[in-house]
């Protein structure tokens, strides 16, 4: 047999009865993904999606690519390439044999089957090709729901094999078998069921009836559940020792009790979704329950409680009743309490003579005739908890459901389900069933309607229905519309409902107070905030910003996606900040704004000087910390608080730069440098150092124009772009001389002389590292005296100095620990093994190097990380062991990628190209030396023609 893949276990490939090694788990984690999905065709983004969900790495579409280059590889060894073929829409796979494909394939042979006996050996030996949990050594977004599907189809499988058994007289067989079922799945219905029948026909009944008495209260216990109806009647049949049992199971006729009128408003045929909200009300206890749903204007909260009460009448069976208390209708006061007692007591029957006038004895007479009924009641669009305790029963079995745009935290007893937007799935589904057909031909526009309408279910609708009624407009006609942020809110409104309208009146029900904190929010720049940056936006204390934040949030005008920070949904961004513009002066916003900056340009000082103490020298121009900065009380918080607000302090620097605040955004992108370049954040860097350059321009300012063409150039140089990093570094040290500025001129050598140590010119480097040390003496600056005797180290070890480069690294080694650069030492101790290594003395270059890793490890220096990670890929293949060395350069490998280091991704992949060919492994090392080769030509690097050389030698 050929290639064999299998996913009901451990991912596996397995050839001529061995199992293929080299995939990282995240190679299986896309494979995975792929055979879930055979032979459909699948694009980069969603194998993107699927692997890391709504937040995937900036580098995820390279990650995708390696991944399935990785995977074509190990095919390759099995002669299978041809199973993993790229499409124009992107990649699919059609596996020659697949476990699930076989598994799936018995199961359909063993339906067709009329004879119990086949079928209990076609599912068996279906079973057989479970080797443990699925997809037992996956980690991704997907694998979760995925193996609890597939957990399903064993389950059901294992369910189809008992019955057969069963119907076979084979209980005596089946009960060892099924206890153990049980054990893991105490709470499956049907297994219990079939364990007990087994027991019973084996003569144990009380046996059976324990099993029934242990899944009543592990139901009662976890889910606050009764069984259904045929458990209860396979336990009854137990208990009178039914003959019929012996026979085979049968469950009891239920006769349907005669059912009231039903009130509740019709359920809208195109409801789509809500699942885990559905089974969450579903999953309610007997007794009395009450179950607040809440959430932000349009959400579908009264669409659900109407789907729920529809969906349970069979569990009511005395009637379903509804009233809409009217708290959120325009042009509507809220229904009082009495008028809403009338109305649900003659819900229930009650004669009009007989509902007395005041609302205590009203509401007297609705819990007495409550008490011995099981009925679902939805109120919907109450206001606050005092709305709606009236209207609650005393003793009853009955469900109340009450829907909100404010959260009841103080109704006592209740239980609450908070509203989130509707699933990409979800939401396409709803949109396709307004629209119909025409969804089918733009996917993508599809797509792109629903995240302009943010996934809220109103919005979903309206921009459906607009549609739906105009025949000649396409679905990406409707998306342009949607995306001029000036009309959007008009676009999602009929005439007689609207998104805006749904939401000025959210906002007409909050004080004075909450109202201006909900506009000033709508003017932040960026995604999601915190109580320090909203307490700056208002001119607050923060803890009175929490307050607010807080009240905003039980209203549900606000959402939070994690403890302490807030987020607008959208279109209620949108609306904030429209708001914003028509009652905010426009002095009154510019000094909001102002506050934000000044807040954010304070905090990034302190948090910078934790982490990066020995760079006061640049920031001694910028002041000090605002009032009211979030206090840190180390390092660790700091880089966290950094790390958090990392796009809003992007997006504050942009927006700083574009309007009044250009002096904001200059020093907002001095400060921010060593934290963006440490982590490898390139593409927040380019963002907002153009910004900054942009905004020096504009106002002339030559110093911080100079400030801002450093750093760019710096980021080329990290990014592998020397020719573009060269080109602005030239200006940028003419600015410098220009203005006097010591510091800056000691810099922009520093960068040309990098620049030139990549290109291998070397007397030029020395040329401008020599300048950049001496600049850096004069003026006191140990941090890049450091940084330029270890660049001229490089240099010296590329020429054979090689005591000489000892002797500058171990300088900067020992400037480093004395100015506490950890990251300074570590990058030393990685280049004194390169030397090391060059001379020779493999073992001090490993030691070095480990040292290095370790240090950037525990700085979480990741961008960092693959430097020494190859350096120890290389004294590895020196000291004999390529295991070793394959592994380090494909950690490296994995991190540049990851991170867009194409130097060291190049080097990894040269590294990897020489321990193959060792290994005898031709073809993967020239696959290796190509992708080395082409990446170096790429950068502009001489380092191309040795592995041509290289690919020379493997011809």
């Amino acid at each position: 047999m050929g290639v064999r893949f299998a996913v009901l276990g451990p991912v596996q490939v397995m050839a001529d009865g061995r199992e293929l090694t080299g995939l990282a788990p995240r190679h299986r984690a896309v494979l995975a993904y792929l055979l879930l999905h055979a032979r459909t065709v699948l694009s980069a983004d969603q194998l993107s999606d699927a692997v890391w969900g709504v937040t995937p790495p900036d580098t995820a579409r390279a990650q995708i690519q390696a991944a399935v280059t990785a995977i074509r590889r190990v095919l390759r060894e099995a002669k299978a390439a041809q199973s993993l073929v790229t499409r124009s829409g992107g990649y699919t796979i059609d596996p020659e044999w697949l476990d699930l494909d076989e598994f799936t394939g018995q199961l359909a042979a063993a339906q067709r089957e009329t004879d119990p006996g086949a079928v209990t050996r076609q599912v068996r030996e279906a079973l057989t090709l479970w080797r443990g949990q699925p997809l037992a050594d996956v980690h991704a977004d997907y694998v979760e729901s995925a193996r609890s599907r597939l957990e399903q189809r064993r389950l059901a499988a294992i369910e189809r094999l008992a019955e057969a058994e069963l119907s076979l007289g084979r209980h005596e067989d089946l009960i060892d078998e099924l206890s153990a079922h049980v054990a893991a799945h105490p709470l499956r219905e049907r297994l219990s069921g079939q364990l007990m029948l087994a027991l019973h026909r084996a003569g144990r009944q009380a046996d059976a009836l324990s099993v029934a008495r242990r899944f009543r209260e592990s139901l009662v216990e976890r889910q606050g559940l009764d069984p259904g109806r045929a458990f209860v009647a396979i336990e009854q049949a137990i208990l009178r020792d039914d003959p019929d049992l012996q026979v085979q199971p049968s469950e009891a006729a239920v006769r349907e009790p005669e059912r009231r009128a039903n009130f509740v408003p019709y359920d809208i045929p195109d409801f789509a979704g809500r699942a885990i909200e559905l089974d969450q009300i579903a999953g309610l206890g007997s007794g009395l329950t009450i179950l607040t749903i809440d959430g932000m204007a349009g959400i579908g909260k009264t669409a659900l409680a109407i789907h729920a009460a529809h969906r349970l009448a069979d569990r009511y069976p005395d009637g379903q009743l509804f009233v809409d208390l009217q708290a959120h209708t325009a042009g509507h006061e809220p229904i009082e309490a009495g008028a809403a007692l009338e109305t649900l007591t003659r819900q229930l029957g009650v004669p009009a003579e007989r509902i007395p006038a005041s609302v205590t004895a009203r509401a007297a007479l609705w819990r007495a005739e409550l008490a011995a009924r099981r009925v679902v009641i939805v109120l919907d669009n109450a206001a606050d908890t005092d709305h709606v305790k009236p209207l609650l029963p005393g003793a009853s079995d009955s469900l109340i459901l009450i829907t909100s745009r404010h959260r009841l935290v103080d109704l006592d007893g209740a239980r609450a389900l908070s509203m989130d937007v509707l699933p990409a799935r979800d939401g396409v589904r709803l949109f396709a069933s307004i629209v119909g057909e025409r969804t089918k031909a733009e996917p993508g526009a599809v797509l792109d309607v629903l995240q302009l309408c943010g996934f809220l279910p109103l919005a979903v609708r309206i921009a459906a229905a607009r549609l739906h009624h105009r025949p000649r407009w396409t679905v990406e006609y409707l998306a342009g519309r949607l995306r001029d942020e000036r009309r959007r809110l008009a676009e999602l409104s009929t005439s007689d409902r609207g998104v805006g309208a749904a939401f000025t009146l959210s906002y007409q029900q909050l004080d004075a107070e909450r109202q201006r904190m909900f506009r000033l929010l709508g003017m932040h720049p960026g995604r999601d905030t915190e109580a320090h940056a909203a307490a700056a936006l208002a001119g607050v204390p923060a803890a009175d910003a929490e307050t607010l934040l807080e009240d905003l949030l039980d209203a549900h005008v606000l959402a939070q996606h994690e403890p302490g920070r807030y987020t607008f949904h959208d279109l209620l961004r949108e609306h904030a900040r429209a708001t914003a513009s028509a009652e905010e002066t426009a002095d009154a916003r510019h000094d909001a704004l102002t506050r934000l900056f000044d807040h954010y340009r304070g905090t990034t000082v302190a948090a910078i000087q934790l982490l990066y103490p020995f760079g006061k020298l640049r920031r001694s121009a910028i002041p000090g910390t605002e009032p009211e900065t979030v206090p840190f009380r180390d390092a660790v918080e700091a880089a966290a608080w950094l790390e958090a607000e990392r796009a809003n302090l992007v997006a504050a620097g942009s927006h700083a730069a574009d309007g009044d605040w250009p002096v904001h955004a200059g020093q907002l992108a001095t400060i921010l440098h060593p934290y963006l370049d440490g982590h490898a954040r390139h593409a927040d860097a380019i963002t907002l150092h153009t910004k900054a350059l942009e905004a020096a321009r504009r106002r002339g300012d030559k110093a911080a124009e100079a400030s801002a063409l450093l750093d760019l150039a710096w980021v080329h140089w990290r990014q592998g772009r020397y020719e573009a990093s060269y080109e602005i570094c030239g200006p940028a040290l003419d600015l410098c001389r220009e203005v006097g500025d010591r510091l800056g001129e000691s810099r922009a050598h520093n960068t040309l002389g990098n620049v030139c140590l990549r290109q291998h010119a070397y007397e030029r480097a020395d040329h401008h590292l020599e300048h950049s040390l001496g600049l850096s003496r004069e003026i006191g600056n140990r941090v890049g005296e450091a940084y330029a005797l270890s660049s001229l180290g490089i240099s010296h070890e590329r020429q054979g100095r090689y005591a000489e480069a000892l002797d500058h690294h171990r300088r900067a080694l020992e400037l480093h620990r004395q100015l506490g650069s950890r990251n300074g030492e570590a990058r030393a101790l990685d280049l004194l093994g390169q030397v090391h290594q060059r001379q020779g003395q493999h073992e001090q270059a490993r030691d070095h190097h480990r040292r290095a890793l370790e240090l950037y490890r525990e700085l979480g220096s990741r961008s960092d990380e693959a430097a020494p990670l190859n350096g120890l890929g290389e004294t590895g293949r020196s000291l004999g062991d390529p295991g070793q060395a394959l592994t380090h350069h494909r950690d490296a490998l994995a991190i540049a990628c990851e991170l867009g280091n194409r130097p060291e991704e190049a080097r990894a992949h040269e590294g990897l190209a020489h321990v193959h060919r060792d290994r005898g492994r031709v073809d993967a090392a020239r696959d290796h030396a190509k992708q080395a080769r082409d990446l170096y030509a790429d950068l502009g690097v001489p380092d191309a023609g040795a592995v041509e050389a290289f690919l020379a030698e493997l011809d």
